[in-house]
């Protein structure tokens, strides 16, 4: 190589470091200047939910290369569980991480976008008809044009169905209900007071004390892990699994609609679709928690499991045929309720007719374990 060349050589490096400088430094500016989103969920910070939420903000984080953070607060730290919408709504709070059965006071329908019917499909199904079935439209429709509320929400986490709950004792029979001061929220609580029960709407951070001021004698909340996480275990040892009351619910992750729309295309798509991959990881730390904590309950703190006797199950479909027959005189209730029935109409006949027997298999590999 001649001098000359060699020059030429490393001129030519040196404006090519340049440049690649220069391309890079805007990163650097941009992390440096991060979006910093304010989001308060409704679980308090030990509970499993808001471990969830952190793994949506920390999808946001790492899609955006940290240039769009979430500071996630537990519920309390702003407003109580029950107020997070108003707030976000307000603009008090950039965004929030709860369920829509916390503001169905507002309008019952927004329980339908969590804990509705069941027409025979799952949460994972349902999850897909707010996705492809007209479900997005219809929430834009209930929170924008109905509600007036200057938000947008995304959905994530097609939750396992809801235990019963937990009992003094065990629940055979519909008659074992009757009276019992219970906990549960949205539609759920129609559906338990319409077979006997007395219902008491509750965040889930309110449930123990209530039980322990006796405000309430039994309750559901989610799921084995954050039911442990109550204490649950402690003052009760008869855990019911299997209900109808709230077969499928999802998170709604909501923020303000005008700060959402003021941000770039970009981080828009982000929050949106750090949902749709939060989903996924809330649904595996979900079945790796869940089926420990169930054991951990039986085995090591002598909880007594028992599946929910059938005539409960079908006392509760008749009670959602009873409030349904009610709403549904509603024109956009009944709406989305038809909606989500030719959903599960199409959906449900080709998932039951092609779905393997999983009971049969597991108790073919593991018999004798299942109580029924």
């Amino acid at each position: 190589m001649t001098q000359t060349t060699r020059r030429r050589f490393l001129q030519s490096g040196a404006a090519t470091m340049a440049g690649a400088s220069a391309l890079a430094a805007p990163s650097i500016v941009r992390a440096q200047d991060a979006t910093v989103l304010k989001v308060q969920s409704a679980w308090t910070a030990s509970n499993i939910f808001q471990e969830m939420a952190q793994q949506y903000a920390e999808r946001v984080e790492a899609m955006s290369g940290g240039r769009l953070r979430i500071d996630l607060l537990p519920a309390g730290a702003v407003v109580q569980a029950f107020q997070l919408q108003d707030a976000v709504a307000d603009g008090v709070l950039d965004g929030g991480h709860h369920v829509t059965a916390y503001w169905y006071g507002k309008n019952k329908a927004a329980s339908l976008f969590g804990t509705g019917p069941v027409f025979g499909t799952d949460a994972a199904q349902m999850l897909a008809w707010i996705h492809f079935g007209g479900g997005k439209e219809l929430y834009r429709e209930l929170i924008e044009d109905i509600l007036g509320l200057d938000l947008v929400g995304f959905f994530a986490m097609p939750m396992p169905t809801q235990p019963l709950g937990w009992f003094k004792k065990q629940i055979t029979s519909l008659e074992d209900m009757q009276g019992l001061k219970y906990r549960t929220v949205g539609l759920a609580t129609d559906i338990m007071n319409g077979i006997g029960m007395s219902v008491t709407q509750l965040p889930g951070g309110e449930i123990v004390p209530a039980l322990e001021r006796g405000v309430i004698e039994a309750f559901e909340f989610n799921n084995p892990t954050a039911d442990k996480q109550f204490g649950a275990q402690d003052v009760s040892k008869y855990y019911m699994l299997a209900s109808y009351h709230q077969a499928a619910e999802f998170f709604e992750i909501i923020f303000n609609k005008s700060l959402f729309d003021s941000l770039s295309g970009e981080q828009q798509a982000i929050l949106e679709y750090a949902a749709e991959a939060a989903s996924t990881a809330n649904y595996g730390l979900a079945m790796d928690r869940y089926s420990a904590d169930l054991a951990s309950l039986r085995d090591e703190s002598g909880v007594n499991i028992y599946r929910t006797p059938n005539s409960i199950m079908d006392a509760q479909l008749d009670s959602w045929d009873t409030v349904l027959e009610d709403l549904t005189k509603d024109e956009y209730f009944n709406r989305v309720v038809e909606s989500q029935k030719a959903w599960s109409d199409r959906v449900g006949y080709y998932i039951l007719q092609n779905q393997a027997d999983y009971k049969m298999a597991y108790d073919h590999y593991f018999p004798n374990k299942l109580t029924f």
